[in-house]
């Protein structure tokens, strides 16, 4: 997987992070990684550009959730629990998320997503500049 980082502005300064290929268990925590760096360094909030990525695992969830815990400020359990994490988390982000939003998921990634009932948890946005001033 290949992570690039830019920094959009809009009524607040909005972290970009664009992913490519797969997130999986091999890299999950490379995203997570990543995320805590931005954090450590003032990022709050997260448009993860998702345009590029062509799949996502079970552990590629935990990580999406993990980010989002993250961005609320909150501790991250261990990852390395596999489903049992993914559970906990997901059922503590049974809210729309306001720091972590989606840009341009590809049609397989939607359907993962909306599977596990993550298209309620994570807004979803087509457009950049929409989803910058989405931003509060």
């Amino acid at each position: 997987m290949n992570i690039s980082v830019s920094q959009a502005q809009g009524s607040v300064p909005v972290a970009v992070i664009k992913l490519e290929e797969k997130l999986d268990g091999q890299n999950y925590q490379e995203l997570i990684a990543k995320a805590q760096e931005l954090y450590n360094a003032g990022a709050r909030k997260f448009l993860l550009d998702l345009s590029h990525l062509t799949y996502i695992s079970s552990a590629g969830l935990v990580a999406l959730q993990s980010v989002a815990l993250l961005s609320r400020g909150e501790e991250i359990p261990d990852t390395n629990y596999g489903w049992s994490t993914y559970r906990s988390l997901h059922s503590s982000q049974a809210s729309l998320q306001r720091n972590l939003k989606l840009l341009n998921p590809r049609p397989e990634i939607i359907s993962v997503l909306d599977m596990v009932g993550f298209g309620s948890i994570f807004e979803t946005f087509t457009d950049l500049d929409k989803a910058v001033q989405s931003f509060s």
